[in-house]
Order: structure tokens, then sequence, then C-alpha cells
């Protein structure tokens, strides 16, 4: 996700606050809003990506420390898993070098991804605690990484060049050389409350199997009840989605939270009605983006943003034909990946899902939005659930067990 899988993109590092375009006033307010909870299930306390692209390794994990603690049944809020995202983002760079030095360097080599890239590395490599290893090596209490992901690229493209006409079987220890500089050395063991872990076996702990996990979307330029890789550059690994219609798109993620379950969200947040102070209401309004951290990249910075008067708006209603328009027109992009876990409802009874995001404890309500289901109907490209989420009836369609 360029979370901005789905997603984080690289972030505007770049461009001075000169030249930085300012998001206008949010046309909507939390002031304006009472919501009352419906069903919530339980997650783990709100993480800051801070200036990093990595919306979709905090969200993806986030979602898989709900999943530990449904497979556990933990009550002991103080006994969560903290999964640390660094050792994930370190090993998906690591992969992702080695797929675009195959490529030629056609590939997005940058800090946004997708939801399957945290899958695929904890499959590979598992999981790791993260008091065991923090990935800040580099003099920061939060991520910063514009330089390091400066470096790792310019370090690829100096090995495209292919100076010696052949490549050393050494240049990944010299990738691997940089990671160990900025996020330190990984592990082989750690200790969690007294149990000595490898990462494999810290995953198996907690009964994580990521062939649990479905991918699931709901476009028209490919069939329906059929698997796709969605067509965006954070994608790198060319993780495949189920693409099914937008009712049972939106039933499958109700029936998720009505049994316990949780749902890692990417989609769009560049609309002006997800706003600074946690809502996200489908407003037809244009919005632009800023620079700097992920967060003021989105949603502008505090300072920045005007009193709303005092209204609820209406929203767009969404059809699976105008979803459709607004990703091929590229309005709807992959910006960011959150974690959708509950239901609430507004003082209006409309309808809206709880999100975890990860841009630390900001906002109205602490680092938690209200999502519009109007918002989340046109504005999510993928989601993951367990397949013990999916209806039946459509698990049935999907061909899976």
């Amino acid at each position: 996700m360029r979370i901005r899988l789905i997603s984080a993109a690289a972030l505007l590092f770049s461009l001075t606050a000169a030249l930085a375009q300012v998001r206008p006033a949010a046309p909507v307010s939390a002031k304006d809003y009472e919501f009352t909870t419906v069903k919530e299930n339980p997650v783990t306390s709100v993480k800051n990506q801070n200036r990093s692209g990595t919306c979709w390794c905090f969200s993806a994990l986030s979602f898989l420390e709900s999943e530990a603690i449904k497979n556990r049944n933990i009550k002991d809020e103080n006994l969560y898993p903290d999964f640390s995202e660094m050792y994930v983002v370190r090993k998906a760079y690591a992969d992702r070098a080695q797929k675009y030095v195959r490529l030629n360097g056609k590939l997005n080599m940058a800090a946004g991804s997708d939801f399957g890239d945290v899958f695929e590395v904890a499959t590979a490599y598992g999981l790791v605690d993260q008091n065991a290893y923090s990935g800040m090596n580099y003099g920061y209490d939060l991520p910063v990484q514009g330089e390091l992901d400066a470096v790792l690229k310019g370090y690829v493209d100096a090995v495209l060049k292919n100076p010696n006409r052949k490549l050393t079987p050494v240049w990944p220890k010299g990738f691997e050389g940089i990671l160990d500089a900025y996020l330190g050395e990984v592990p082989e063991r750690f200790s969690v409350n007294g149990v000595s872990y490898t990462p494999e076996s810290y995953r198996n702990a907690y009964k994580l199997n990521m062939d649990d996990y479905v991918g699931l979307t709901s476009f028209t330029h490919h069939p329906f009840y059929t698997q796709f890789a969605i067509e965006v550059e954070d994608n790198w690994r060319w993780t495949p989605s189920w693409n099914v219609p937008l009712d049972e798109f939106m039933a499958i993620i109700d029936n998720a939270i009505e049994n316990g379950y949780t749902v890692a969200w990417g989609g769009d947040v560049s609309e002006p009605g997800f706003t600074r102070d946690g809502l996200a209401i489908l407003i037809d309004t244009e919005a632009k983006a800023t620079s700097g951290s992920d967060q003021e990249r989105w949603v502008g910075k505090a300072d920045e943003q005007k009193p709303a008067e005092k209204k609820t708006v209406k929203e767009i209603e969404v059809t699976q034909e105008n979803r459709q328009l607004w990703f091929d027109e590229k309005t709807s992009t992959d910006d960011h990946g959150m974690h959708l876990y509950g239901i609430a409802k507004d003082q209006n009874g409309t309808k809206y899902y709880l999100i975890k995001n990860s841009w630390g404890e900001t906002g109205a309500y602490k680092g938690i939005w209200y999502m519009s289901e109007n918002f989340c109907k046109g504005k999510t490209l993928n989601i993951v659930v367990n397949k013990k989420a999916i209806p039946a009836n459509i698990k049935k369609k999907l061909g899976i067990n």
C-alpha cells in the first residue's frame, strides 16, 4: 500500500515545505458526531509508523495479533503479542531486492507494499517480538526511513549496472549489511515471558497458519469468483485476491466482525472526508495530499486544520459501477493500510466501522477512525480475512474449504 495493500508509498521526503500542497480544512468534524459501539473485537495498542511507508506491515501485523489473541483466547491485555514490524520490513526489503535485480529494475523498489508481503514473510521467516527486535538502530525512537530507503535503492541500482559484466554472489550480503547497520542484526533466538523462541516457533506458538488467510476485492475488470493480482505498483509480489460482487464483499466484512474476527483493510484515504480527527466519510469534493509524515501526507498538519461548521453531510451512494470507475480513473488509489475490528453507529443510526490506524494516538479517538459504510464500500481496494470468517455460501462459490 502506498499506505500509499494495500498500501504504503514512498513518502515525499524531497519536497520542501514551500512546495508542499496544503489540504483544505476537513468538511466534517468529529464534534458533529456521536458514536455508539455495536460490536468490537480485541486489538492490540495503537502503534506509530511515523515517517515510514510501512502501513501495510503495521496493519497486517495488527491483524495477525488479533488472530493470535483469538487463537489462544488471551484475556489479559498484558499478555497480548506485539510483533516486530521492522523484522518483517527487513525481510521484505531483502526479498524485494532479489526480485528487483532479477527483473532488471522493472519493479517498484520502495517502502510501500501489500498485505501479501507480511504473510509471505511470516511463512518463510516466522515472526519476532517487538522487544527482541525494534529495528531502531539508527538514532530515532520511531521509524524515519527516508535515508534507508534511498540507500537501499541506490545500492541495488549500482548492482544492476553490472560493472563486472557478471554479478557476484556477494551483493546480497552487502544489502544485508546495510540492513544490519540501520535496523540491527536479527536474533536467532529470543525470550518472551521466560520462554525461548526462534522466529518460526514464535509464530507457531500463536497457532498462526498463513494458509488460513484470504485476500478479497471487488472489481468488474476481472471475472467474479476468480483470483487476480490487483494492478498497483506496491503489489510487487503479485499477490492474488479473490474477486467477489460488492454486496458479497461487504457481507464478508460484516460476517467477520459479527463472528469475532477482524479485517486487514487497504484502500484510498485521499478523500477530504478522511479527516485528521478520526472520520472517514465519502464526501464528493476534491482532495490534495501534503508531504512529510505519512499522516501529514494524507490529512494535513494539525495547525492547518480550520474549525468546520457544526454539521453532518450526505454521502455518495456507492455502486459496483462507480466503484470501478474510481479505480479506472485513479481517483481510488492504494494509499493506506489499516485494521478494521468493529462496527458502530452514529447519532442518526448510520453504520460505521471501527478502524485502528498506525499514526500514533492522534485525533479525537486516539488513533481510531470511524469509517462510514459508504466510504468502506467505495474506497476499499482489498481486504484480508480468516477464511473461517467468510460466509459458507460465498466460500462455496470460491471453492475455499
